[in-house]
């Protein structure tokens, strides 16, 4: 009857300048998609090339290679006989584009350039690509002579375009175009294009999944049509993981969904579905806004069909109800994933972690064991290409892992850097999760090292620090702490480049950050200590959400070690014990909790708030705890400690990207790192909506606001 097609999107795991990678994924997917009996098939954003090339897209040797890929693609006979769709950057007229190219049978049919940029939070296109703002204007495309050798063609559609077939109309959205008000779907609906394709290089987020479903849900919903979401997937070399989530709706319902989180590089999704379908809903529910546009889209005609004439008996998908997996779920998933992206291509041969016994290092520990259980998975389920990695990693080319524990000892080494300062209870709750996961565990003592960095500072200056609680002044208390913090950070590299080479097996270790999202807001850490590493998993994560996370492990683990860890104070242990127990804690030397600390984030990052905006959002917000005189002191002394801290985030050790209100000065969180710290009129903004009260006869001891005493041990 010639009514149903079936059509096939995917997600890769491309690899930014890896041609020879990317394009072998793109063609085992093309071939899947062929197999499957599909006759269309949409891959994500610039997949040629890989999306975070950045400042490579200037590069003429980044649009050349891509050509040459997509000569090769031309020339393949897996491309025969279907409609492939690529992204790949092209300059046209002396500009540069970020396009899509649809091809049939060695001939381009039509280059599409993306049309509404992504240009905000993590993403610059702007910098490298112009948009095309011509609505349904298309012009001629003159290839390049390696593609006039294949293809025959001296010129080609190159515009605001879609593409006719014998069956159908196909219209295509590139990313970020779905999330704008004037979303190309739109228009091409209305003027009567059924099919739309959008390719993304969309990054995990948590809590973020089920806006994109909802967006492509809605845009089948208004006026109808077969909506086809590809989506990159992995670490293409930088904080980001794009979370696959490739899928296909039809008049408001999904039908086919890919996974989103996996270790499999190729993910392709197909679906069968009738157009009498669409046409019949926009019968209905459409027909009074159908009307032709005063300036319709321009088509280019091919002679081919999507359909067959005999398909009365091909089953088509059905709608199905969307899994969306819990915030504690993504974050066992996604920085698992990207973690074992980055180590398999790295050329490393595993991690090493400082355990020290806290909530964020044992997150941090989870997540490779998270990772361990994800790779034996894979393995089970048959993915040679997993275990062909596994062994590169391992250095053993017939080693196959019998279990997640063990597969961990072969690639983690964690490591407990003791000192004075530590307590029996952090050593021991460390050693304990090292157990359960199976981590290769090592006791080190710090104080040989630390005493001998003292020693030269003595022999030099003839002074010898004290911490405060022996009487020295904040700043030798700073100082004594800052040393034990950086010494673990050079023990922690050293041990990384030569703990394997001590029992005799190859290749040395990364080294792996554990501070949260929320200390590094704060400045909370010691520039250059075991925040600095060479990734850190949870760096783009709140503690709240760490410590959920962590409860979740207990039970999906089996790690009840982790008991202990979520109920015992958070502390850096870098101050002398109290009769052999901790006398320092984090929330404390902070003078805020970190649940504060999130709803401050979000109010700062999100809602782009400053010292007076956040402290008019507070005072409603926190007014059944807190006074606008609290409110106004917790705001204030966010705002110093932020202030005098951010100096350090041009340091921090590159996180995974995670949450909305990151802190990231790569590219996310673009701020000064030199302030004016006393905010002088801000703060009077503040302090002028403040009630005036009566105040009291007699002053409290030390007559001085504790929250407006901001000790040096903030700024190093």
């Amino acid at each position: 009857m010639g009514r149903k097609v079936t059509l096939a999107t995917c997600s890769l795991n491309q690899w930014s300048l890896d041609f020879e990678g990317n394009l072998q994924r793109i063609l085992e997917s093309i071939e899947i998609a062929k197999a499957n009996g599909a006759k269309y098939r949409l891959g994500p954003e610039l997949e040629i090339c890989g999306y975070g090339c950045a400042d490579h897209f200037y590069e003429s040797d980044t649009l050349l290679h891509s050509f040459q890929v997509l000569r090769k693609l031309l020339e393949s006979p897996i491309t025969q006989d279907i409609i492939c769709d690529v992204g790949m950057p092209i300059m046209h007229r002396n500009v540069r584009y970020n396009c899509r190219v649809l091809f049939l049978n060695r001939k381009i049919l039509l280059i599409r350039p993306k049309m509404l940029m992504a240009n905000y939070g993590l993403y610059r296109e702007i910098r490298w690509f112009s948009h095309w703002n011509h609505s349904r204007r298309v012009e001629e495309y003159f290839l390049p002579r390696i593609i006039q050798e294949v293809t025959g063609q001296d010129t080609v559609p190159f515009g605001d375009c879609v593409l006719s077939t014998k069956d159908t109309c196909l219209g295509t959205e590139l990313c970020a175009e779905l999330w704008n008000p004037r979303s190309p779907h739109i228009q091409m609906g209305l003027d009567g294009v059924e099919i739309f394709t959008n390719a993304s290089a969309s990054h995990h987020e948590l809590r973020k999944a089920d806006q994109r479903v909802n967006l492509i849900k809605s845009a089948t919903t208004k006026s109808g049509g077969i909506y086809l979401y590809a989506n990159q997937r992995g670490c293409d070399g930088d904080r980001v993981y794009y979370d696959g989530c490739a899928m296909v709706a039809i008049n408001g319902d999904i039908v086919a969904q890919g996974a989103q989180f996996s270790l499999s590089d190729v993910e392709v999704i197909t679906a069968t579905l009738d157009l009498e379908d669409v046409r019949s809903y926009r019968g209905e529910v459409c027909q009074p806004n159908m009307e032709s546009d005063p300036k319709p889209c321009h088509r280019v005609k091919v002679d081919f069909s999507l359909s067959s004439s005999d398909d009365i008996y091909l089953h088509t998908h059905q709608p199905i109800t969307w899994h969306f997996h819990t915030p504690e779920e993504e974050i066992s998933l996604g920085p698992a994933c990207w973690l074992w992206d980055y180590l398999r291509r790295s050329g490393q041969a595993g991690f090493l972690l400082p355990l020290s016994g806290g909530v964020d290092s044992s997150s941090t520990a989870c997540i490779v064991h998270s990772m361990c259980v994800l790779l034996c998975q894979a393995i089970q389920d048959g993915n040679s290409r997993v275990l062909e990695d596994v062994r590169r990693v391992v250095g053993e080319d017939t080693y196959c892992p019998q279990s997640p524990m063990e597969l961990c000892g072969h690639m983690f080494t964690t490591c407990y850097m003791a000192s004075e300062n530590s307590s029996q209870d952090t050593c021991s709750r460390a050693r304990e999760l090292a157990y359960q996961i199976g981590s290769t565990h090592m006791n080190i003592n710090i104080d040989m090292a630390v005493n001998g960095i003292l020693g030269i500072f003595s022999v030099v200056t003839g002074s010898w620090p004290k911490f405060r609680a022996h009487g020295g002044s904040p700043r030798e208390n700073l100082a004594l702490q800052n040393v034990q913090a950086r010494v673990r950070m050079v023990l922690a590299y050293l041990f990384a480049q030569l703990s394997l080479w001590s029992r005799g097996k190859p290749g040395g270790l990364l080294v792996l950050g554990s501070a949260n999202v929320d200390e590094s807001l704060t400045g909370y850490f010691t520039k250059y200590d075991c925040s600095s590493a060479d990734i850190n998993p949870i760096g783009g994560i709140s503690k709240t959400d760490l410590k959920s996370f962590l409860l979740f492990c207990v039970q999906h683990f089996q790690l009840p070690a982790l008991r202990g860890i979520l109920t015992a104070p958070p502390t850096a242990e870098l101050e002398p014990l109290t009769d052999g127990q901790v006398s320092q804690t984090d929330e404390a030397d902070m003078g805020m909790t970190y649940s504060e600390l999130s709803v401050i984030g979000r109010l700062r990052k999100i809602s782009k708030c400053g010292p007076f905006s956040m402290f008019c959002k507070l005072i409603h917000t926190w007014k059944d705890a807190l006074s606008p005189t609290e409110v106004a002191k917790k705001v204030k002394h966010f705002f110093r400690m932020y202030s005098m801290n951010r100096h350090k985030m041009t340091t921090v050790t590159p996180s995974y990207h995670a949450e909305s209100y990151s802190p990231d000065d790569n590219r996310f969180d673009l701020r000064p790192f030199l302030y004016n710290t006393h905010w002088t009129w801000q703060f009077r903004c503040i302090d002028e909506q403040i009630p005036v009260r009566v105040p009291l006869l007699v002053t409290p001891a030390g007559g001085k606001d504790a929250a407006s005493e901001v000790e040096p041990s903030q700024t190093f």
